[in-house]
């Protein structure tokens, strides 16, 4: 039985939806943006580069002190062996290597944007996902600037939900979109939870201010 996930029901068709056409009739796009590119780039060649660099120089080491050795040169289809199992052994720094070389492209991809219903994640290589987080299912939005982050001036929002979490990498001015985007959830899910006989005599949605009643 293949293993379950839940994107698969987000985008059956595959079609590389644009941030407009997923919106529903009467829908707002409170706002939008993606990743900054050059922070992006960066990041994935920061990530996991230590560890890359520590497994590789590992490898390294061991293969040119086989190498070196009388014995290697007769070991005959036993080197086919060892090659073979090196090239799987050194997986994290293909996968690290992968992850720089299709950057531009991932990049290329990412979208996100807040809705008055939703939150949307577009993102992808080959096939484009698309997750929708609603408002109602956000427990904590948190933010966090590393030291290469504050060069670039850019943050990551960490969304928290109910069975799910969802990062929003590398974003411009980051203070002022996390703010609004606890604004949005508050108010929303006032608007839905607030108790039907303290609601104010009109609700204008997510800009409402409650003062409540007797």
């Amino acid at each position: 039985m293949a293993k379950f996930n839940e994107k698969n029901f987000g985008n059956p068709s595959g079609k590389a939806y644009t941030i407009e056409e997923l919106l529903s009739e009467g829908e707002q796009l409170l706002w939008r943006g993606k990743p900054n590119r050059k922070a992006y780039i960066l990041s994935q060649v920061f990530r996991m580069l230590p560890f890359a660099l520590l497994w590789l120089l590992v490898d390294g080491f061991m293969i040119g002190m086989m190498i070196r050795t009388e014995a290697f040169s007769q070991m005959g289809v036993f080197v086919v062996v060892i090659i073979v199992f090196f090239a799987f052994h050194l997986i994290p720094v293909w996968i690290w290597l992968s992850n720089v070389i299709t950057a531009g492209a991932r990049h290329k991809n990412i979208e996100y944007a807040f809705t008055n219903t939703r939150i949307i994640i577009r993102s992808g290589l080959i096939g484009i996902d698309i997750v929708n987080l609603y408002y109602a299912d956000v427990s904590n939005v948190n933010l966090k600037v590393g030291l290469t982050d504050r060069i670039m001036h850019v943050g990551d929002v960490y969304i928290s939900g109910i069975g799910k979490a969802q990062v929003l990498w590398d974003i411009d001015n980051p203070y002022e979109v996390v703010a609004k985007l606890q604004k949005i959830v508050n108010d929303i899910k006032t608007d839905t939870f607030y108790p039907n006989n303290l609601r104010p005599g009109t609700n204008d949605g997510y800009q409402t201010k409650y003062t409540g009643r007797p």
